[in-house]
């Protein structure tokens, strides 16, 4: 079974076009219940912006976790401006309770440039975003609209590892990607956490990334 998402707008505008397939499985009933699917999984206010992945080799929690993740949404729209750890339901996010690891996120908060040029940055990130989900690794990406007030926004990259991340990192079209952000936004700031989830608990937690490897 599947839900079917609107694809994602640009950063700088609001132009919604094309169609995301994403097989959606609850973590807390049978995979082929239909009352497992909720009728609207995302606030509209907040669409979803949730991107294909490519896994070949993924662990059970980190399955578990991606599954859950298709639950992910912002609070409410003002997300970009709150701590990381406020911004997201992490709270409704339901794992097996034996299950332990860590996963790696980056945060991208942003405010575009007013009058700059986004097709070139919006083309490059597609393509850096192609070549992370054929890196492997990433479990989930997700970016809003910006704040109609404030203009800033939220990107944030959830990835099995560190090790993952990095490699995606090293890619041309991300070096491409990153260079252009440098010279498209008035504010680009990155930060790094830990997503937990320990034995005993069925919930996670978001912790700051202090160093070291992160999950595997």
């Amino acid at each position: 079974m599947s839900v079917t998402f609107t694809h994602p707008p640009h950063l700088s505008s609001y132009t919604p076009s094309g169609s995301l397939t994403l097989s959606c499985t609850s973590p807390r009933s049978s995979p082929l219940s239909p009352a497992s699917f909720p009728s609207t999984p995302f606030p509209s206010e907040n669409p979803p912006v949730i991107t294909e992945t490519r896994l070949p080799n993924i662990d059970p929690a980190s399955l578990s976790l991606h599954k859950a993740l298709h639950y992910f949404h912002p609070y409410d729209g003002n997300y970009a401006a709150k701590p990381y750890s406020e911004a997201f339901n992490w709270a409704d996010l339901v794992l097996p309770e034996h299950e332990e690891r860590d996963w790696y996120c980056v945060v991208f908060r942003s405010k575009r440039k007013a009058g700059s040029d986004g097709s070139p940055l919006y083309d490059a990130d597609r393509l850096a975003h192609e070549e992370a989900v054929h890196n492997g690794g990433l479990l989930l990406y997700w970016y809003g609209i910006p704040n109609q007030e404030t203009g800033l926004n939220l990107a944030t990259c959830i990835w099995q590892s560190r090790k993952h991340a990095i490699a995606a990192n090293s890619r041309p079209h991300h070096i491409q990607a990153m260079k252009l952000a440098a010279t498209s936004y008035e504010i680009y700031d990155l930060e790094r956490h830990v997503l937990r989830k320990v034995a005993g608990s069925t919930g996670v937690t978001i912790e700051p990334f202090t160093g070291g490897d992160v999950g595997w």
